[in-house]
Formats: structure tokens, C-alpha cells, sequence
């Protein structure tokens, strides 16, 4: 199993750049063999969810062309199976939305009950009683979904919680139906726009996403286009974060600052200078951290997924900070594994209390998840010592090259596999 060590202590310095937005391209690359004519996608993230879900797509028949890391093109002209229980699919959350695209292509689709990471409960009724909405019967068997209609018809659905993936899966098959459908409620996430971005450029009729109320008029067929997936705003605050966490000077390159705007705010609070330019953002830590308050919402409130990476800044900063958790319930177990490092966090119910600590000290820690994995690589950077992350397959599923891009600013990092490597490792930077 493989691992990063690490030896912390080294401000990151420098410029990286930001690859494509995993969560987008999920979607968009589902929404891709929604058309029987050659699709080609840019910016795509070589991550492991991206390579299993590319995988899955060319199982149910569809071509699949690696251009290269960053760039496929896609051919859904040729699927002949509708049920995708490919393995690997299990793992990954974002394998419900190949319901949305083969059921608002085909009028049918069985897919394996989605995995991904162990944040909480995620319960996909949303998407359900969309589809069902549009005319679809669904029924859960044997570990599968299966949705079918003789025709889908344009509806009125007013989501009880926001949801970015009922949101998106209804949008997709929604924009084959028959006749208009309001999403009302709706996610306003970037990667929400993004996705209804590229199905307009396919020839479909979305209005309004980025709001509450999205507008669909259902088109009888999508067409090729070619299409760059917007930065990853999550990759992006990460490495904010990590200048932030180690009293660096960072310029994050290639991102949409607007969509950083929630994790920029808090940045400042916390005592870093935050620069916008067109294209860039630039993280400068010089002075003491200091403490404040978190609550993770739906966009454009603080993200989930940067809650861990918040939390690791927090518990070096002077005084008492909280961290509210209103999305997922389980987003908290990086805490015990910080804790070895030094940390000092109550966690009472959906809220951590943290209280700042001086320093992070080297440890061996497991990655909980994708996001809680990063945020320990961030608190082993700013720590006295060596620090050992194990599990680290959590952090390649959204994250490329991670240590080789910490490594270009300056961080001594590396991805071992052996303890005799760790060994070797510790030698070198002793």
C-alpha cells in the first residue's frame, strides 16, 4: 500500500496550477454518451474516479478515446448494455449519474448502487422522485437501480433538500423528455452550471441553473461538441490551505475566484492576505493565524469539502474556533487521527470546538477519506517532524499528482511503499 511521508516545517513558496474540476467532470463525462455523434472534453482531472468511470462507460459499449491524460474523446453510439454493474462503480459516488443519462437517452437504465467515500449518509431518494416525477418507474433489487418509461414527460419538482447530484440526474434525463420541467430548489454549486453548460452546448434547452429555479425544455437529440471543464475549486482552496497552514506564499493558478469567494472570506478572517487576479489567487501567511467561526453550507456558503482542510488551519490558529458541520455527519473523523498529531478539538454532535495549539507534531495517520486525507498531508507540512499518511488511494481519487505539486513548492513530500522507503526517506531529509 502506498503512502506519503513527509517532513514538515518548509513554508510552500511558489505557483501551481489547478486541474479540472473532478465533480464536473464526472457529470459531464456521463452526459457525454448522450448523444450518438463524437464528444470531446478538455481539462479532465487524471484521477482514479475519472479512469473507473471512463472504464464503466466503455463496458456498456460506448468508445472511449484517451487523446491524452487531459483530454477523450467519446462516442455513445455504440452502447449495447444498460446495466452498468462494472466493480470498480461501487466506489464511486458519482456512478448514479449514468441513471440520468442512459434514462433520458434509452428510457432505461440499471446501475449498481453508487459508493464513494464514508462521509454520512447520503440516500439518493431525491434523484428517485425525480425520476419518477418524469414518468419513470425505479425499484432498488439486489444491490442494483433500475429505472424504465415508455416516455418521460416534463414536470414541476420541488426537491425537499438541496442536492447537487439529484440536481444534475434529473437535469440530464430531463433534458430528453417530452415538454418543459422546473427543478425547483435547485443546487447552485459552479459544477451544476458547468454540467448544464455542456448539455446547452450539446443542443439542449437548460435555463436558470446556477438559481434556485432551473428551466428545461426536453430536446429530441443532443449532438458533438467539444468542451473544457471548468477548475477545480476544491483543489484550489486545498492548496490555499496548505500556504495558509504552513506560513507559505502561494499563488493558485488557473481557478475562477468567484467560486472562491467562501473559502478566500475565511482565509482573511483567519489573518492571511488573499490577492485576486483574472485567473489566480495568491495566499500570503505572514502573521499569526488567528481563531473564528465555520458553518459548511450549500454554495455559495462555506464548502463541505473544505471543512477538514479548514479545520487543519484552525488548529494552529490562536484561541478557540468552531467548525459546524450541517452537510454530512460523518465529516468529522479526521479528528482522531489530528489528535495524534497535537491537535487539541471537542467534537459535540454536528460541532468541533477547536483550541489552537502551537504546533502540529509528526505522526503515523490514516486517511478517512478524500478530503480528511488531504487535510492530514496539510497538517504534516506544517508539523515539527515526520509525519506517515497511509490509505492515500482516498486522496487520489480527486487529487493529481498532490505530491508532486507540493514538491514544486517547496514541500518535502514523497510517495513510498515500503517502510525500507520511509526509512530511506527519513535519512535524507535528517
Amino acid at each position: 500500500m502506498e503512502q506519503y511521508v513527509i517532513k514538515g516545517g518548509n513554508p510552500l513558496v511558489g505557483e501551481v496550477e489547478i486541474g479540472g474540476a473532478k465533480n464536473a467532470a464526472l457529470a459531464i463525462l456521463a452526459a457525454a454518451i448522450m448523444t450518438d455523434e463524437t464528444v470531446t472534453i478538455e481539462n479532465l482531472p487524471n484521477v482514479r474516479d475519472i479512469n473507473v468511470l471512463l472504464n464503466a462507460i466503455e463496458g456498456i459499449g460506448a468508445r472511449v478515446e484517451r487523446i491524452n491524460k487531459h483530454k477523450v474523446k467519446i462516442n455513445g453510439a455504440f452502447i449495447n448494455d444498460l446495466s452498468v454493474d462494472y466493480e470498480f462503480i461501487k466506489k464511486i459516488r458519482a456512478s448514479y449519474y449514468l441513471l440520468g443519462a442512459l434514462l433520458g437517452k434509452y428510457k432505461k437504465a440499471e446501475v449498481a448502487l453508487p459508493g464513494g467515500c464514508d462521509i454520512g449518509s447520503r440516500p439518493i431518494d431525491l434523484h428517485i422522485k425525480g425520476f419518477r416525477a418524469l414518468g419513470a418507474e425505479v425499484d432498488i433489487q439486489h444491490g442494483l437501480i433500475s429505472a424504465h418509461a415508455d416516455a418521460l414527460n416534463g414536470t414541476h419538482i420541488y426537491l425537499d433538500k438541496v442536492s447537487v447530484g439529484a440536481t444534475i440526474n434529473i437535469m440530464m434525463a430531463a433534458s430528453m423528455a417530452e415538454g418543459k420541467t422546473i427543478i425547483e430548489n435547485a443546487a447552485k454549486e459552479p459544477h451544476v452550471v458547468d454540467v448544464a453548460n455542456f448539455l446547452n452546448s450539446m443542443g439542449a434547452n437548460i435555463r436558470g441553473a446556477g438559481t434556485d429555479v432551473i428551466r428545461i425544455v426536453g430536446v429530441e437529440k443532443l449532438h458533438k461538441t467539444e468542451y473544457s471543464i471548468i477548475p477545480d475549486q476544491i483543489e484550489a482552496g486545498t492548496f490555499m490551505f496548505a500556504a495558509a497552514a504552513t506560513k507559505g506564499d502561494v499563488t493558485v493558478k488557473n481557478v475562477i475566484p468567484k467560486h472562491l469567494e467562501a473559502t478566500t472570506a475565511k482565509l482573511i478572517e483567519a489573518g492571511c492576505e488573499v490577492e485576486e487576479f483574472d485567473d489566480a489567487v495568491r495566499v500570503v501567511s505572514s502573521k499569526p493565524l488567528r481563531h473564528t467561526q465555520v458553518t459548511t453550507l450549500a454554495y455559495p456558503g462555506f464548502p463541505t469539502d473544505m471543512q477538514p482542510q479548514m479545520a487543519v488551519v484552525l488548529g494552529i490558529a490562536q484561541g478557540t474556533s468552531t467548525v459546524t458541520e450541517s452537510i454530512f455527519e460523518n465529516r468529522f473523523k479526521y479528528v482522531d487521527e489530528l489528535t495524534r498529531m497535537g491537535a487539541d478539538i471537542k467534537v459535540e454532535s454536528n460541532i468541533a470546538i477547536i483550541n489552537g495549539v502551537k504546533n502540529y507534531t509528526g505522526a503515523r495517520v490514516s486517511a478517512p477519506d478524500l478530503r480528511a486525507g488531504a487535510a492530514l498531508v496539510i497538517a504534516g507540512l506544517s508539523a515539527e517532524g515526520i509525519t506517515t499518511v497511509d490509505d492515500i488511494y482516498f486522496i487520489e481519487r480527486g487529487y493529481e499528482d498532490f505530491d508532486k505539486k507540493l514538491q514544486s513548492l517547496g514541500a518535502q513530500i514523497e510517495k513510498v511503499s515500503s517502510e525500507k522507503e520511509i526509512q530511506k526517506f527519513k535519512l535524507k531529509v535528517s
